[in-house]
């Protein structure tokens, strides 16, 4: 019987039948970011590991494990830098795109199989934008070589899971300047940051910054009363451009400065060469200054302004007695009620961490354009937009007035000490200095 002789309402069944078969058959195309395909695979991991609910300092790790595999697989076939993780051969005309997207794709797939479903599906939109061949399949092994390579290399790292695992640490007699949890007392986070095995450096507590100030000097009062009085939600010191200033850089700083690396390949026309060598030094050099802070943060245990300004800030946290101490210095008095402008971050206080980090930035800036004048826009956090947004742009003409913004940044939210933003800051660039002196290099 043909089609014409069904009945009309028969047909219309049928071809209605046919359509909805046709959509649960057929596999959605998904939408792959803009930029060059190294551009959209860091891209795809900012999300993925974003998307986890990734601590920032721990999700910088797996940024760092997901662009060293792209940043060997293009090594390996274009030349010019040194890889990272190991030393592959490449078959002449092996395609350089081809190598990014599997080796992104494998190694994402490895670290995030909840998000099978959503990778395949890009990996199969970016493959499908390659023309078919052997140029093809060489690029393909080659990226996948790179990427067993890094999960091999990164095994038994000291990376903890489940993602946002916390974990013991060595604790000291409470006291006047101990850490102690702050509100809204979150189990401390992340302590085993500080014992991953760093990517460049040769150990976790390679460079040990000075120590916080003695409680009995005069910089601790110093730091002290300015952090009280203009750290404090209420402060009427703080200008509504310090306020704005320090809320912007809330932002997370994977999205950040990722989104920093892509806009500068773009704005500089990077091929995919140096925008994967950018884009892994953000990530694996960030990687390493988080690590090192982290070890830091938990052996110095220093308090936060919170508990150190009102004790009475500090609840029933297993680490000492409630309330909490004072200083025991007559030349600072403590404010019962007192509250940062921010948030505190559940970790211990010396030395900062975003000062660590947009330290090693700023350095990472410097090495890539080739000079300390790095002009750059930067997005961040406008308080008046959604959360979680990039929606405000500063801008940055030189390295020094980034680092010198991140430390005011921190004291007007009432979260770090000036001395310990600084200490940061220095911590920074020594990391960033020693790792890309140790990688990252052109090839000889």
């Amino acid at each position: 019987m043909s089609f014409r002789c069904l009945s009309r309402t028969f047909r219309v069944q049928l071809l209605l039948a046919l359509a909805a078969t046709l959509v649960l058959t057929a596999t959605p195309r998904a939408a792959l970011p803009p930029g060059n395909v190294v551009q959209q695979w860091n891209k795809i991991a900012e999300d993925t590991v974003v998307g986890a609910n990734t601590f920032q300092n721990e999700g910088l790790i797996y940024m760092a494990y997901a662009s060293a595999a792209v940043y060997d697989a293009v090594t390996a076939i274009e030349g010019v830098y040194e890889p990272y993780a190991s030393l592959l051969s490449a078959p002449p005309g092996a395609s350089t795109k081809a190598a990014v997207v599997e080796a992104a794709y494998t190694v994402l797939r490895y670290y995030f199989p909840a998000k099978a479903a959503d990778l395949d599906a890009l990996h199969q939109e970016a493959l499908a934008a390659i023309t078919d061949g052997p140029a093809k399949d060489d690029g393909k092994a080659v990226g996948l070589a790179a990427a067993r390579a890094l999960i091999m290399l990164r095994d038994h790292d000291g990376r903890l899971t489940p993602i946002g695992s916390t974990s013991s640490f060595a604790t000291k007699e409470p006291g006047p300047g101990v850490w102690r949890l702050t509100p809204p007392f979150a189990a401390p986070q992340t302590p085993w940051v500080g014992s991953v095995r760093p990517f460049v450096l040769n150990d976790p507590g390679q460079f040990h910054p000075a120590p916080p100030p003695p409680l009995t000097s005069q910089q601790w009062v110093d730091e002290f009363n300015e952090i009280q009085r203009y750290g404090s939600i209420g402060s009427t010191s703080r200008t509504a451009e310090q306020t704005a200033i320090a809320r912007f850089w809330t932002a997370n700083v994977i999205r950040q400065y990722n989104t920093l690396g892509r806009a500068l390949a773009t704005k500089h026309s990077f091929g995919l060469t140096r925008t994967a060598r950018l884009l892994a030094m953000i990530n694996v050099v960030g990687a390493d200054a988080q690590i090192e802070v982290m070890h830091w943060k938990y052996t110095l245990l220093f308090w936060r302004p919170v508990t150190a300004i009102d004790p009475s800030a500090v609840t029933t946290d297993g680490l000492g007695s409630v309330p909490g101490f004072d200083d025991l210095n007559d030349r600072t008095v403590e404010t019962i009620g007192w509250r940062p402008l921010i948030g505190t971050p559940n970790h211990p206080e010396y030395p900062a961490a975003h000062g660590t980090l947009t330290s090693a930035i700023a350095e990472i800036l410097t090495e890539a354009l080739e000079t300390e004048m790095i002009d750059v826009d930067i997005q961040g956090f406008d308080a008046s937009g959604p959360t979680g947004n990039l929606n405000a742009t500063r801008h940055f003409v030189t390295a020094t007035e980034l680092r010198e913004e991140i430390v005011n940044a921190r004291v007007w939210g009432g979260v770090h000490y000036r001395g310990s933003a600084e200490a940061g800051v220095e911590l920074g660039r020594r990391v960033a200095h020693y790792d890309l002196n140790h990688a990252f290099r052109p090839s000889r």
